[in-house]
């Protein structure tokens, strides 16, 4: 048995990914973005409850629709220390910490840079991680509350996480990030995922999720600072390309 992961469009550019693991039939939700999205993707879905809910960071589009949510389905709150800020967690989560999903075990990862607690969720079995705004495709979240160090420390763990691992990253931002990766050069890498990105964006489709092969290969967070001889060096080339992308 294996997880079914369900993804759709919330908010103004938010996704939301529904779990659900085959074996026991439990159901999770990572983020709570729009409790009426939620519910209305698990009545087209056929899914009678909402089990857990697996928060990421504590701002207001992942963790806003917690209360409603619990209040609705009965759902218990798991997500690091920070959510506090907005919202009560049943469980905090912490690096380290492993969750199991019925018979499907998450481990979770530091993810701190766009807010000091980010952590993610790693489905190593099935070769998923759910990273919500610390890496999107072709481009990375804002420093909002880390460092230029912190956030490079996070998108190295993405990094070294195997080639095929599929990224589910929480927000369409990919045409804008695209325009900034081409303002810094082209190459044939680039030129080939540009053009399944605009085609994707032309029909309505998502282009999330991607691959750590594909973000390795031709997002510019990852692929200027790897060209650096240390961490120090990758760190401050990170920090160069986050100040140009917020200027952008």
């Amino acid at each position: 048995m294996s997880l079914i992961i369900d993804i759709f469009p919330a908010l103004q550019d938010n996704y939301g990914f529904l779990l659900k693991d085959e074996t026991s039939g439990q159901v999770a939700i990572i983020d709570a973005p729009e409790p009426r999205a939620i519910t209305r993707r698990l009545n087209t879905l056929g899914w009678d409850r909402l089990d857990h809910i697996l928060n990421t960071h504590w701002h207001p589009d992942h963790a806003g629709g917690n209360a409603l949510l619990k209040k609705r389905f009965g759902a218990t709150i798991h997500g690091p220390q920070e959510v506090t800020r907005i919202a009560p967690l049943d469980e905090v989560l912490k690096p380290g910490d492993v969750f199991m999903l019925g018979e499907t075990r998450l481990d979770i990862f530091d993810l701190g840079g766009h807010t000091l607690g980010h952590i993610g969720y790693v489905d190593r079995a099935g070769g998923n991680a759910f990273i919500a705004d610390t890496l999107f495709p072709l481009g990375c979240g804002r420093l909002f509350e880390g460092t230029p160090e912190q956030m490079w420390a996070s998108l190295q763990r993405i990094a070294e996480l195997s080639d095929e691992t599929v990224l589910y990253s929480a927000h369409e931002y990919t045409l804008s990030n695209l325009k900034f990766a081409e303002s810094l050069g082209e190459d044939a890498a680039l030129a080939a995922r540009a053009a399944t990105i605009r085609a994707l964006r032309d029909h309505g489709e998502p282009t999330v999720p991607s691959t750590v092969a594909e973000e390795k290969a031709t997002n510019p967070f990852l692929v200027y600072p790897l060209r650096e001889k240390d961490f120090a060096a990758q760190a401050a080339k990170f920090g160069e390309l986050r100040k140009a992308k917020d200027r952008f």
